[in-house]
C-alpha cells in the first residue's frame, strides 16, 4: 500500500537517498531541504530522475516552515536532518554544543510533536529518527554530536514505549561511518574555532580521529543504509526498534556498551 512520507534533510546524504527510494516503490513523498536554494537543486534532480517527489523548504530549527510540514496528511515521518561539531569538549565553545542539540533535538523533537495528534487520532502512523552509530558509542572530539544521539536515543526510546498503545510504531536508524560528506564536513568545523597555538589540546589526536573518521579507509557507501531504509520505513510488517548497519559495526557497538562497565579510570 502507498504510504505518504514526510523526510527531513532530504538534500543530501541518506535523507536523499530514502526518498528517491521510496518514490520509485511508489510511494508519496515529500521531501524537506534546509536553505531556498536546495529545492531548486533537488526538484531538478528528481524530475531528471522522472519522480514525482514534492519538495519544500523544512529547516527543523524554523518554527514557520513546522507550521507549513504540518499541514501535510502524513503516513510516516523520517527525521534526518542533523549537523555535527569536533572538538575537544574540555575546550569547545558551548555555543556549538548548544547549537548541535537544537538541530538534533529540540528542532526535530517539535516538529514530531505536531504531527502526533492527527497519528493518534486515526489511531496508526510511524515515526522514524535517524540516530547513529554515535549513539551508542563514543569517540574523542566528538563530544557535541554523541551527545545530541544519545539524548536522540533515550527520547526515541520513551516515545517508542508512550505511543505504541496509540497504534504509532517508532523506531530508529543507526548508520555506521557511511561515505555521505556528513563525516567530512563536522571534522572539518573544528577548524572554525580551534588553535594549536592557543588550545592546550594537541593538535596531532585531533587530525588523527578526523583521518580514520572522515578518511577513505573507514566510510563505505551508503547505498546499503539506504536499501535498508526504503524496505524498513513503508513496512507493516513488524521490524526491529534499532536498525543498525554494517553488521560489524552492531557487534562494535554492543561490545563497546559491555566495555564500558568494565572500564577503570
Amino acid at each position: 500500500m502507498s504510504k505518504t512520507i514526510l523526510i527531513t534533510g532530504a538534500g543530501s546524504g541518506f535523507g536523499l537517498g530514502a526518498a528517491i527510494g521510496l518514490a520509485k516503490k511508489g510511494h508519496k513523498v515529500i521531501a524537506g531541504v534546509y536553505i531556498y536554494q536546495q529545492v531548486t537543486v533537488v526538484k531538478q534532480l528528481f524530475q531528471d530522475e522522472g519522480l514525482d517527489i514534492t519538495v519544500m523548504k523544512l529547516d527543523v530549527n524554523d518554527r514557520y516552515d513546522h507550521q507549513r510540514a504540518w499541514e501535510y496528511d502524513i503516513d510516516i515521518l523520517v527525521n534526518v536532518a542533523g549537523t555535527g561539531a569536533t572538538g575537544p569538549i574540555a575546550e569547545i565553545p558551548v555555543d556549538y554544543c548548544r547549537e548541535v542539540m537544537e538541530t538534533n533535538i529540540f528542532g526535530p523533537l517539535e516538529l514530531t510533536q505536531g504531527f502526533v495528534p492527527a497519528m493518534v487520532k486515526r489511531g496508526s502512523g510511524k515515526i522514524f529518527f535517524v540516530s547513529s552509530m554515535a549513539g551508542l558509542t563514543t569517540y574523542p572530539f566528538l563530544a557535541p554530536y554523541n551527545a545530541s544521539k544519545h539524548a536522540m536515543e533515550a527520547i526515541v526510546q520513551c516515545m517508542k514505549d508512550e505511543l505504541k498503545d496509540f497504534g504509532i510504531r517508532v523506531a530508529t536508524f543507526n548508520p555506521g561511518a557511511y561515505r555521505t560528506g556528513f563525516n567530512d564536513r563536522i571534522y572539518e568545523q573544528v577548524d572554525e574555532w580551534y588553535d594549536p597555538k592557543v588550545n592546550f589540546t594537541k593538535e596531532g589526536p585531533i587530525r588523527d580521529i578526523q583521518k580514520l573518521l572522515a578518511g577513505p579507509d573507514l566510510q563505505i557507501p551508503p547505498q546499503s543504509m539506504i536499501d535498508m531504509m526504503v524496505d524498513v520505513i513503508p513496512s507493516d510488517e513488524p521490524h526491529p526498534f534499532r536498525n543498525m548497519l554494517p553488521p560489524d559495526i552492531v557487534d562494535w557497538c554492543k561490545d563497546y556498551q559491555k566495555r564500558m562497565w568494565e572500564e577503570m579510570v
